[in-house]
């Protein structure tokens, strides 16, 4: 028998998770303990425990209610948000799967469960989203999209623009990418097969493992994709590694006609940098969807400047991404049961 542990929370029902865990392929039979984290919350109060989570790790937030209680003998434990922490993980002396129905980990004792081998699987479950609506920026910011919009919703008729030297076709252009996980691969994907030129960075992935798949694109070092792109677009992760990884000096490094673009984390980013090159207009312009602050406080610097495009941390939001995000989890678990591997661990 296999004691399995499902948290639901506001965003993603118990229920669901308990549906998704019958189809997994655990060994049977299977004995499902059914438990909820803040599943009365409204959106506004869960996303402030993410913020919490995120900003500060799992402890910064309470425990479900009932896990201290079941972890001892719980074999695989599943949840959307709710924390999992090393407290929780010293007492589970069984345990021998977590998996988590969201890319971002930050609500796990991720070195807790490595010290422990205890695999941690998660899943993109919003990487096509991102990966369209990165294409989506892209195109706004270099054709001056929402800003045309804005001006003439204001009775204005717009034909000049602080990009106006630079504006060119899409296929003309040099894209780099800083990251090429699941939602960089998908990028990379979309823009070749609109004629781009892609270049890539990182250093976390098997870059012969990539090309083989058949992308044609070519790796090169962090500096001289700033020096080369006339788009940067951001799809790292914020680790000690990576926070403020863009910083002042490679920003210098960009053409006065390059945009970055960033839907991946703010904490990649420089701010102050930032907000010094688009001022001094160092690069041609950005487009951001996610912010340092959220909401923004109505004196950021961020909103004084008009060769930036900034929307409100929408990238993955499409109405199936969180509902079918338990299922995807248990495709990825399934095959994780069966083959003993996975692209997917953390």
């Amino acid at each position: 028998m296999s004691k399995v542990v499902v948290v639901g929370d506001a965003f993603v029902a118990v229920d669901t998770l308990k549906r998704a865990t019958e189809s997994m392929g655990l060994p049977e039979p299977l004995e499902i303990v059914m438990l909820e984290w803040h599943g009365e919350d409204s959106p506004e109060e869960f996303q402030r425990n993410l913020k919490l989570i995120e900003e500060h790790g799992p402890e910064s937030v309470d425990l479900p209610e009932g896990i201290m209680k079941e972890i001892a003998d719980v074999e695989y434990l599943f949840v959307h948000l709710a924390p999992v922490t090393r407290q929780m993980l010293e007492r589970a002396e069984k345990l021998k799967l977590i998996g988590t129905c969201r890319g971002g980990v930050e609500h796990i004792a991720v070195d807790s469960a490595r010290e422990k081998d205890i695999p941690v699987i998660h899943i993109i479950r919003n990487a096509e989203p991102v990966a369209d609506y990165t294409i989506g920026l892209i195109y706004t910011v270099t054709r001056n999209i929402a800003l045309s919009h804005a001006a003439v919703m204001q009775g204005k008729w717009p034909k000049k623009f602080p990009n106006d030297a630079y504006r060119t076709t899409l296929s003309e252009q040099t894209v780099g990418l800083v990251g090429l996980g699941h939602i960089g691969k998908m990028v990379a994907q979309r823009l070749i097969s609109l004629g781009v030129n892609v270049i890539a960075y990182d250093p976390f992935i098997d870059q012969k493992k990539v090309l083989a798949s058949g992308l044609e694109l070519r790796f090169v070092s962090l500096e001289e994709l700033f020096t080369e792109a006339d788009i940067v677009s951001l799809h790292m992760r914020v680790t000690p590694e990576t926070e403020k990884l863009v910083d002042e000096k490679l920003l210098e490094l960009m053409k006065p006609n390059a945009y970055l673009i960033n839907t991946a984390r703010p904490g990649i980013l420089d701010k102050e940098a930032f907000i010094d090159v688009l001022k001094k207009r160092k690069i041609a312009g950005a487009a951001i969807d996610v912010v340092w602050q959220e909401p923004m406080h109505s004196d950021d610097p961020l909103l004084d400047l008009d060769n930036l495009v900034i929307t409100s941390h929408i990238a993955g939001d499409t109405v199936d991404a969180i509902p079918n995000s338990p299922f995807l989890l248990a495709r990825k678990v399934r095959e994780y049961v069966k083959t003993g591997e996975s692209e997917f661990i953390i």
